[in-house]
């Protein structure tokens, strides 16, 4: 293990803190088990922490705009656990990794983010490209989901302002993304549709022509450029995620969005607990500092939660019995706090198709089987799958209620989440949906899942079985979609259905 970096002051502690929730958060997607996602955002934090110190040595008395261009701190730190994982799989440490991960960090896809400049990926050159504080403002509140007023504590902002100020720095990304898809070796078509892709993302009501669209949905690169410069799109928290981590970034968002919306995130319980906000004029660390008060309170609290890793230093404990949640876990840094902000523990979502439960239905019907089922009607008769789930034939019961949010939409594929209330204390779950535009269930985290046709079930993980009367529980998935992803509907809990799907 590595030595482990220590605050150099109350500020850097408070920064340590906010930083490792996120960096745990993603080790764990990267890993087989909670003890190694430890020892992975450990190794990985004290990599990147020592990268930022060095840069922040080397801009020191040269002044900040001869200071070489670097990404924030959070999104620095994400890119190091990718790094540090790609060691691992270097030194023969695979095995430690999800399958899924080790698949990519030996794919084509993997050495975009490490070869020439020019062909990284766009949102990962564009964020590089501004100035720190700005590309900080735009990476909390889009990827993070942090509420703006939590973001204008932690950079020192007007409360007042800050929305328009993101506004601005939204438009400065769009520019620096252009400017570089422009300066991107790009083919003779790829070329010719770069300024007619400028005219169309500039204005959000503005129709994308049937020849580019069909041009988006072959060209990865065009498609991660479209994302970068809509402003009036919803796909700019998962361009950041994907063009900046790489694999599993649409993940993360997921899980750092529900840590907001449970209330598990730090920066949100800090919200709560009424912290004042900065006023206009007062002395702040850099526009991405943070109050030197606020530092000494997250000090006196990392004091209570110190906890010290393992003696032996690097031993993994068998984990075939079941993962337990990272976020009960002390992380192993004395100088670290507790990852009191990470969301319920999910599976690894990105390692969907190594389960045996999403690699045999998916691929075992064939085509005309699936257009079978669209021909058959768009409001399927009855429960097709019931033989293949166990489940009983759905009876109305004020049971549950269903919700379903799309998060994210690309050609052919998109990502979204179902969460259910339950009026019942459940030991276990079992949900099932149907879906009516033969969309293809492709991963799942917080549960496991099985298709058979149209439906779909989505089982509970071994961490989050049991629920109370009246809690509330759901998965995230991705999937793939053509011609039309209408939402799913016929939501049902253990076999009953959802009366109030919303």
């Amino acid at each position: 293990m590595p030595d482990l970096p220590t605050p150099q002051d109350a500020a850097e502690a408070t920064l340590f803190s906010e930083c490792w929730d996120a960096v745990l958060s993603y080790a764990d997607l990267c890993t087989a088990g909670s003890a190694t996602a430890r020892q992975l955002a450990s190794e990985a934090f004290s990599h990147g922490i020592r990268e930022v110190r060095a840069a922040e040595g080397d801009g020191k008395g040269a002044g900040r705009r001869s200071r070489a261009p670097r990404l924030p701190r959070i999104p620095l730190l994400l890119t190091a656990v990718r790094k540090t994982a790609d060691t691992w799989e270097s030194r023969g440490l695979g095995q430690r990794l999800d399958p899924d991960l080790r698949l990519w960090l030996n794919s084509e896809k993997a050495a975009r983010y490490t070869g020439p400049p020019l062909h990284r990926p766009l949102a990962l050159r564009g964020l590089r490209d501004m100035q720190e504080p700005d590309a900080a403002l735009l990476w909390l509140a889009e990827a993070e989901a942090m509420p703006l007023p939590a973001v204008a504590r932690r950079l020192g902002l007007d409360p007042e302002s800050v929305a328009e100020e993101l506004a601005q720095v939204r438009t400065v990304f769009r520019d620096r993304c252009h400017r570089n898809h422009l300066d991107t070796p790009l083919d003779a078509e790829c070329r010719r549709y770069a300024r007619l892709l400028d005219a169309v993302t500039r204005s959000p009501g503005a129709d994308t022509p049937e020849d580019l669209s069909k041009h988006l949905a072959t060209c990865v690169e065009c498609a991660e450029a479209a994302a970068c410069l809509r402003l009036g799109g919803t796909g700019l928290p998962g361009a950041l995620a994907s063009g900046v981590i790489g694999w599993g970034g649409l993940a993360y968002l997921e899980r750092r969005r529900r840590a907001v919306e449970s209330g598990l995130s730090r920066a949100v319980a800090d919200l709560d607990e009424g912290a004042p906000v900065p006023e206009e004029g007062k002395v702040r660390i850099g526009r991405a500092g943070l109050l030197v008060g606020a530092g000494i309170v997250s000090l006196l609290a990392l004091v209570v939660s110190l906890g010290a890793f393992d003696s032996d230093g690097g031993t993994v404990r068998d984990e075939s019995a079941g993962r337990e949640p990272v976020g009960d876990q002390v992380p192993p840094v004395e100088a670290l706090p507790s990852a009191t902000s990470l969301p319920p523990k999910p599976t690894d979502p990105d390692s969907g198709p190594s389960h045996s439960e999403s690699g045999s239905d998916s691929g075992s019907r064939s085509d005309g089987d699936r257009q079978s089922d669209k021909q058959q009607g768009k409001e399927p008769q009855g429960d097709s799958s019931s033989s293949h789930t166990g489940d009983p034939t759905p009876t109305k019961s004020p049971y549950c209620k269903a919700s379903y949010d799309l998060v994210n939409q690309w050609p052919d594929g998109f990502q979204g989440t179902v969460t259910v209330t339950s009026t019942k204390a459940l030991d276990s779950w079992r949900v099932g949906w149907k879906f009516r535009d033969g969309q293809r269930v492709t991963q799942m985290w917080d549960g496991s899942f099985e298709q058979d046709g149209s439906h779909v079930t989505a089982t509970a993980a071994d961490y989050n079985r049991s629920v109370p009367a009246g809690g509330k529980f759901g998965v995230g998935f991705l999937a793939s979609w053509q011609g039309y992803n209408s939402p799913p509907y016929d939501f049902t809990l253990n076999g009953q259905s959802c009366t109030d799907v919303s």
